[in-house]
């Protein structure tokens, strides 16, 4: 099993608990530090069974880990969404999560394969929407410290705690008894389906009030922010 505490170091170091990064202190003082775990890791074989709780530290690590060198690399940057012309760039957006640019176990990765394939499709946990960040703002925060095998499952919970009760991606306006939510409720509502009736029931069970929310409670999603996650000081 990799050892997480060289990335765990750097995320404490350089994530407040509000989950911004420190992009402009982290590449001044240690731009290749990612890489270079990354790297010690390239040529070693993925670890056979390992428990579901092992495999969810390991591939939630490496997918933060993957997105913040990439930026390191990038920065400073406004957005991790690119533009042309004043104009969304969609074509180079989607290359930075489909490019296979990232090598571990002797294998090539991309960021969408690791969320698609292995956090989505295998491990099947909606809570990992909460835990895998793309770097914007709109995305869930990130955690100041790794993910650990012993702990994962805690800290998942926490996650989806954490953001279900931010107001700033999920809110309801009982004037209008509409439910506002983030769009990683729309994007991926069928892996909420998997273990809720809806996505109004399945936010009022980590919601710390209790509101009357329902299947047939109306949503509305929020902007989603791509500009970049990130602590300026």
């Amino acid at each position: 099993m990799i050892d997480f505490e060289a990335w765990d170091l750097l995320l404490r170091q350089y994530v407040d608990q509000q989950g911004r990064v420190n992009y402009h202190a982290w590449k001044r003082e240690q731009p290749q530090a990612i890489s270079d775990w990354l790297s010690s890791h390239k040529h070693l074989p993925l670890p056979s069974n390992l428990s579901t709780a092992e495999q969810l530290a390991l591939w939630i690590n490496l997918y933060n880990a993957f997105t913040i060198s990439t930026i390191l690399e990038r920065y400073p940057i406004k957005s991790i969404r690119p533009q042309i012309f004043g104009l969304p760039n969609w074509l180079a957006f989607l290359w930075f999560f489909q490019r296979q640019a990232y090598e571990i176990f002797n294998q090539r990765y991309s960021l969408a394969q690791i969320e698609n394939q292995i956090l989505r499709e295998k491990l099947q946990d909606p809570k990992i929407h909460f835990a895998i960040v793309c770097a914007s703002v709109g995305c869930p925060l990130l955690r100041p410290e790794a993910y650990y095998p012993e702990r994962v499952l805690q800290q998942l919970e926490e996650d989806a705690y954490r953001f279900i009760n931010n107001p700033e991606k999920v809110y309801y306006n009982p004037q209008t008894e509409t439910l506002y939510c983030n769009k990683i409720f729309k994007w991926y509502r069928q892996d909420f389906f998997k273990v809720a009736p809806s996505v109004p029931e399945y936010i009022r069970s980590y919601l710390q009030t209790d509101l009357p929310l329902t299947a047939s409670t109306p949503i509305s999603y929020l902007h989603y922010d791509w500009n970049l996650n990130q602590r300026i000081s």
